[in-house]
C-alpha cells in the first residue's frame, strides 16, 4: 500500500508539472478518485505509464517551451482586487488602527491612489485592469447601452439570446427542433492573463467581473458580475408573506407571494426559470410553522425538509426545475425568515446557477466550478450575488443583508485560500465584492442628514463599513506569510473609491425643459425605456448612469442629428449648460465636467460610446429613472434608498487603491496599467495596443515610490476622509490620455488586435 501512495504521489506530482497545470490540480480529479476500484487499479496503470515517460516529457517541456519564467522578476504574482475600497476611507481607518496589515503592507512597500476609469463603474473599470485598454478599446461603457435600432436596454457586457439548433454536415446545415441558447461576451481586446497562458504561464482567475461567459484560456476562472441567476436575471428574489394589500402583494419587486395560512401550514411554490412555452417552472412547497412560533419547517419538492429560525439563513438548497421538452435545470437558494407573528414572512435569495451543475457556463474549463464546490461546498455564483435589491426595496433589513454579505465573503475566502495553495508558480487574481456592496448600502450611516436616514435607524450599522474593511485587512494578516513573498509581488486593489449620493438627477427631464427631448403628447412626463418619447423631434437623451447620447442621424433608427458641425455644435452647447446645472435645494453645482467622447475616446468601439459623459461632483448622480430611461416631473429628487453611496462621478473625486509589497516608478498609477505592469513582472513584452506603462520601480532603484499614502493628496482631489460626503478639494488632474498614437487607436487594426 506505501508502494502505491508513493506511485500516485509522483504521479500527481508530475500532473503538476505539466506547463497547463502548473497552477493547480486538475478540477474534479480529487472527487473521481473513489469512484470504484476500476477507477483505482487504472489509475495506478496510468501512474506507472506517466513515470516512465516523465523523463521523455520533460524533455520535449525543455526543448519546445523551455522556462517560462526564464526572465520573470517574481514567480508568482497575486492580486487582491477589494471592490469600490475608497483611499479615504482607508487612510482614515489606518490612522485609527484598524487596518494593521494593510498599513504594514504600506510601510514595507507602497500605497497610493488608482486612477480609475472614465466612466468610474465596476464594469468599465475591470474590464480596463483586464485590458489595459480604455473604453474604446473594450467597448464597455456602462452596465447598460442601448440598441441603436429600437432605443431599448441592452446589458452592455454579455448577449444572451435564444438561436435554432442545426447540424453542420460540411457545407450543408440541417435545422433541429427547439432552440439553444446563445452567450456571447461584448467585452473586446484581450484579458492579460490570456497572453500569459499563450507564454506557458499559468493563472488562477477568481469572480473577476466582465468574464462570463468564460474565455478559454491555458488556465482557471470562475466568472464574476454579470453572471446570471437560474431565470437569466441579474437576480431575482423571492418574498412570501401573508401580509397583503387589499389580496395584492405588500412590497414590490423580486418575485412576490402572497401566503394563505390555514392554521400552521401554508402551502405555495417557488417559482423558477422559464418553463419554454411561457411560464416558468415551479415546485411545490410547503411551509410548517411550529406551535410556540420559534421555527418553521420548509418541505420543497425534491430537496430534504429543513428547519429555520427567526432571521437566520438556511444553508444552500438545491432546487431542481423540470419541465417537458426543456429538461433539467438545477439552482441553489438561501432561505430566510424575515417575521414570524402576527404575520409570517419567508425571503429567498435569487436563485443561483449551481455550481456544482451548471446549467450555463461559469468557469473555465467547465468542471472548474464543480471542482470548487466538491472541495469547498456551494457558493454564490450570480455575478451582483450580495443582494441589493431586496434591501433596497425593504424586503430584508440591515442584518439580514450585512449577515448575506459575510456569508459570501466567507466562501470567497476559501476559494482564495484555495488559489494560493495550489499555486507554486505563476497568476492569482482574486476579486472580492463585499467593499462595495457594503458601501453602498450602508453610506447613509456616514451623513445623519442623508435622505435616506428619515425613519430609519442611524446608529446600529454605522461601523458597517469599517467593520468590512477590518475583516479584509485581517484575512490580508492570516495569510500574510502566503502573500508577501521574497518571490511574490502581492498586489492590493480597488476599481475606484466611494461617495456620498444624496440626490438623483434626471437628465431627461432637464433635456425636456431645456428643448432636447420631446414627448408625444402634453402629459410631460414618460414611463421607463422613453415609452412616450417622441424620436422625430428628439436631439438628445440619457441613458443608464453616466452616459447621455445625441440622437444621430445614421447611427439611431431615427435619428435626427447630422454628422459633423451640427453634430459638434450641439455637443459643446450640452456641455456648456450641463455644467451651469445647479441643485434648487441649496444652489449647489451638480456636475464638475462633462466628458465628450469624441474629445477623450480614440480607440476602434468609440461609436459605440456615449457621446457625453457626465461627471457629477459627490452627492449627485442619475436618478434611478433616467437609468431606466423616464422622464418624471421634477429633475432632482431626494435619494431615499438603502443604497445610498455611489461612485458614478467625476472618476477625478473616487480614485480606487493600490497597495504593493514592491515599490513604484511613478505616483500616479491606473487601473491600465495594470495588465502591462503583470505582464512585465514576468518578463513578457506588452501588446502596443495597451494604453498603460509597467508602474515598478526596478530593483534598488535610488526614486522609487514606496511609503504609505500622504493624507493631503486626498484633501486636494476631493476624496480626504470626511470630504466624501462634502468634497471641499476640486480634481484639477486631467484624465488619462493615450500615451502614443498607436496604443490610441489610430491604426484600429492594430487596437483590435486580439479582439475576436
Amino acid at each position: 500500500m506505501r508502494q502505491i501512495r508513493i506511485v500516485l504521489t509522483v504521479a500527481l506530482w508530475v500532473l503538476l508539472a505539466s506547463p497547463r497545470a502548473e497552477a493547480y490540480i486538475g478540477p474534479g480529479a480529487g472527487f473521481a478518485f473513489a469512484g470504484s476500484a476500476l477507477i483505482l487499479v487504472t489509475t495506478m496503470f496510468l501512474a506507472l505509464g506517466t513515470l516512465l515517460l516523465f523523463p521523455l516529457r520533460m524533455a520535449w517541456r525543455l526543448i519546445m517551451i523551455g522556462n517560462p519564467f526564464k526572465r520573470a522578476r517574481v514567480k508568482r504574482v497575486v492580486i487582491l482586487g477589494l471592490d469600490g475600497m475608497d483611499p479615504g476611507i482607508t487612510t482614515k481607518l489606518m490612522r485609527e488602527g484598524r487596518l494593521p496589515n494593510l498599513a504594514r503592507l504600506a510601510d514595507q512597500g507602497v500605497f497610493r491612489p488608482l486612477g480609475t476609469s472614465y466612466p468610474s463603474m465596476s464594469p468599465v473599470a475591470w474590464s480596463s485592469f483586464t485590458t489595459g485598454v480604455d473604453p474604446s478599446r473594450h467597448n464597455i461603457y456602462d452596465f447598460l447601452t442601448r440598441d441603436p435600432c429600437t432605443y431599448m436596454p441592452m446589458l452592455s457586457s454579455t448577449d444572451i439570446r435564444q438561436v435554432e439548433r442545426v447540424l453542420n454536415i460540411g457545407k450543408f446545415m440541417l435545422p433541429l427542433p427547439g432552440k439553444k441558447a446563445s452567450i456571447t461576451l461584448l467585452q473586446k481586446s484581450q484579458a492579460f492573463w490570456k497572453l500569459l497562458g499563450e507564454k506557458h504561464i499559468p493563472a488562477i482567475i477568481q469572480r473577476v467581473p466582465i468574464t462570463f461567459p468564460p474565455v478559454p484560456f491555458k488556465g482557471l476562472l470562475l466568472s464574476g458580475m454579470c453572471v446570471p441567476d437560474l431565470r437569466g436575471s441579474q437576480g431575482t428574489f423571492g418574498f412570501f408573506s401573508t401580509q397583503s394589500a387589499d389580496g395584492h402583494a405588500a412590497f414590490t419587486g423580486g418575485e412576490q407571494t402572497v401566503l394563505r395560512r390555514q392554521g400552521d401550514r401554508i402551502r405555495t411554490r417557488v417559482v423558477g426559470p422559464d418553463d419554454g412555452s411561457g411560464g416558468r417552472m415551479t415546485l411545490p412547497m410547503t411551509i410548517t410553522i411550529a406551535a410556540d412560533k420559534s421555527s418553521a419547517t420548509l418541505e420543497i419538492d425534491g430537496c430534504d425538509p429543513f428547519t429555520l429560525t427567526l432571521e437566520s439563513y438556511s444553508e444552500w438548497i438545491t432546487l431542481e426545475f423540470k419541465a417537458k421538452g426543456v429538461g433539467k435545470a438545477a439552482g441553489i437558494a438561501r432561505f430566510y425568515i424575515t417575521s414570524m407573528d402576527p404575520e409570517f414572512s419567508l425571503y429567498h435569495t435569487p436563485i443561483h446557477i449551481d455550481p456544482e451543475n451548471p446549467a450555463m457556463p461559469i468557469s473555465h474549463p467547465s468542471v472548474y466550478a464543480i471542482y470548487l464546490a466538491k472541495k469547498l461546498g456551494k457558493f454564490a455564483t450570480l455575478g451582483l450575488a450580495e443582494d441589493t435589491w431586496a434591501l433596497n426595496e425593504r424586503v430584508i433589513d440591515e442584518k439580514a443583508f450585512f449577515d448575506q454579505a459575510m456569508l459570501i465573503a466567507d466562501e470567497r475566502v476559501a476559494m482564495f485560500k484555495d488559489a494560493l495553495a495550489r499555486t507554486r508558480k505563476g497568476l492569482v487574481t482574486c476579486v472580492f465584492d463585499t467593499t462595495d456592496r457594503v458601501q453602498h448600502m450602508f453610506y447613509r450611516y456616514l451623513d445623519p442628514d442623508h435622505p435616506a436616514n428619515e425613519g430609519r435607524d442611524t446608529e446600529q450599522w454605522k461601523d458597517a463599513i469599517p467593520q468590512v474593511y477590518q475583516r479584509m485587512d485581517t484575512m490580508i494578516g492570516d495569510m500574510w506569510d502566503e502573500l508577501v513573498r521574497d518571490d511574490t509581488c502581492f498586489m492590493v486593489i480597488s476599481d475606484h473609491g466611494f461617495t456620498n449620493f444624496r440626490r438623483g438627477v434626471n437628465l431627461n427631464a432637464w433635456l425636456r425643459d431645456n428643448g432636447y427631448l420631446f414627448l408625444k403628447d402634453d402629459s410631460g412626463r414618460s414611463g421607463d425605456w422613453f415609452a412616450n418619447v417622441d424620436w422625430s423631434r428628439t436631439r438628445a437623451f440619457s441613458l443608464g448612469l453616466t452616459g447621455m447620447f445625441i440622437n444621430r442621424k445614421g447611427r439611431e433608427a431615427s435619428g435626427i442629428v447630422e454628422e459633423g458641425d451640427e453634430y459638434e455644435s450641439l455637443v459643446r452647447e450640452l456641455i456648456a449648460k450641463l455644467k451651469q446645472l445647479r441643485d434648487p435645494k441649496d444652489d449647489r453645482a451638480a456636475i464638475l465636467d462633462v466628458f465628450a467622447a469624441t474629445d477623450f475616446f480614440t480607440g476602434p468601439y468609440r461609436f459605440d460610446a456615449p457621446d457625453l459623459i457626465i461627471g457629477y461632483d459627490g452627492g449627485f448622480r442619475n436618478s434611478w429613472d433616467c437609468a431606466t430611461g423616464a422622464v418624471p416631473e421634477h429633475v432632482f429628487s431626494d435619494n431615499t434608498k438603502s443604497w445610498s453611496g455611489d461612485h458614478c462621478v467625476d472618476p477625478r473625486i473616487v480614485p480606487g487603491v493600490f497597495f504593493s509589497n514592491m515599490k513604484l516608478k511613478t505616483e500616479t498609477p491606473n487601473l491600465m496599467d495594470m495588465a502591462p505592469s503583470v505582464l512585465a513582472l514576468f518578463g513578457q513584452e506588452a501588446p502596443k495596443y495597451m494604453q498603460g506603462s509597467d508602474v515598478f520601480a526596478a530593483d534598488g532603484a535610488a526614486d522609487a515610490v514606496s511609503g504609505p499614502l500622504d493624507p493631503l493628496s486626498l484633501s486636494q482631489s476631493g476624496s480626504a476622509p470626511g470630504a466624501l460626503i462634502f468634497p471641499d478639494g476640486r480634481p484639477d488632474a486631467a484624465p488619462r490620455s493615450a500615451p502614443s498614437p498607436v496604443a490610441a487607436g489610430s491604426d484600429d487594426t492594430a487596437a483590435r488586435a486580439g479582439n475576436e
